[in-house]
């Protein structure tokens, strides 16, 4: 593996036709929007789900490329494997005394890193690890009415913090969104009871059309600390441009990757603000009337349009 040795900075902008692209659930599963504006708004969770859904297809498509396995994902159980991770990193034994606790922890860290391609990329919290039953704490009344100490859960086989060398912010609409709000119906109904009724009626929310933008980092110091290399940033620029060719449904309507303009740093520290290069980046309507298409926009560097999907710059 390749070590990064360069600080990136990247935008990427995607749309929605007809669907839903991050539903919220305090709010019926309305799109997110911001309520002073009515800009639409898509989390960072929500777009690291559909890299990570990516990299899990990749790795049972591909078992002969270790290190791409994903830690959070679909009824998994984090404890569980974090614990199982320590036991294969530390042959199963009890660390003895504080300097081999940390010790344990750090191997298991690192194997974490090594074999979960989200580890590396965005971090995780695995300090949560399982708990057992340790003496300590208050003393409270024994039967034969003397004292012992209550028993207090520690924390065991964990494997601390990583920060990720990936960073992303919330994406937002370049302009306004407009929920729509649309009653479906089925010819079945759910339970026994309801069977009189002979159809149930639901809700579904979509926008018509939205262009989002969002913005990304990756820096090399964090990439130093959990592995992160040179071929996994390749392989995460992939993943970015079929995040959404592996996640549709029917909720979600048509969505697609339409830019990923990526600045690379001569150093890792970098040459310029992250700022100034996402100001060089705009996004202009060139039609009148409702937005309903790609079309509708055009998207620039320096003022000039941005040709192609994949575009990386200097960050000069």
């Amino acid at each position: 593996m390749t070590e990064l040795k360069n600080k990136y900075d990247f935008i990427f902008f995607f749309d929605v036709k007809d669907g839903n692209p991050n539903g919220d659930p305090d709010a019926g599963n309305l799109p997110r929007v911001d309520a002073e504006t009515g800009d639409g708004l898509v989390t960072d969770v929500c777009i690291k789900r559909k890299i990570r859904n990516y990299f899990q297809i990749m790795a049972q498509e591909q078992k002969d490329k270790p290190g791409f396995d994903i830690f959070v994902k679909e009824r998994a159980v984090l404890n569980n494997m974090i614990a199982a991770m320590y036991d294969e990193q530390n042959g199963g034994k009890t660390p003895d005394g504080p300097a081999e606790t940390q010790e344990f922890e750090d191997k298991t860290q690192a194997g974490m890193c090594r074999k979960y391609f989200d580890i590396r990329a965005f971090g995780a919290v695995m300090s949560t690890g399982n708990k057992e039953e340790a003496d300590g704490g208050e003393a409270e009344a024994s039967e034969d009415g003397g004292k012992k100490k209550k028993s207090k859960a520690k924390i065991t086989k964990k494997a601390g913090q990583v920060r990720g060398p990936v960073q992303l912010t919330f994406s937002r609409s370049v302009e306004p969104i407009i929920a729509q709000e649309h009653a479906i119906t089925r010819m079945a109904v759910t339970n026994e009871r309801d069977a009189e009724k002979e159809r149930t009626i639901g809700r579904k929310y979509t926008v018509p059309y939205g262009l989002y933008r969002g913005c990304g980092f990756v820096s090399p110091y964090f990439a130093a600390k959990t592995g992160f290399s040179e071929e996994d940033l390749a392989e995460l620029w992939k993943a970015v441009e079929n995040m959404f060719e592996f996640d549709r449904s029917a909720a979600r309507g048509l969505m697609c990757l339409r830019k990923l303009i990526v600045f690379k740093h001569d150093s890792a520290l970098g040459d310029r603000p992250a700022y100034e290069l996402f100001d060089r980046v705009g996004c202009r309507r060139v039609t009148d009337g409702p937005a309903r298409s790609f079309g509708d926009y055009e998207i620039t560097i320096d003022g000039e349009p941005a040709e192609g999907i994949f575009i990386e710059l200097p960050a000069k």
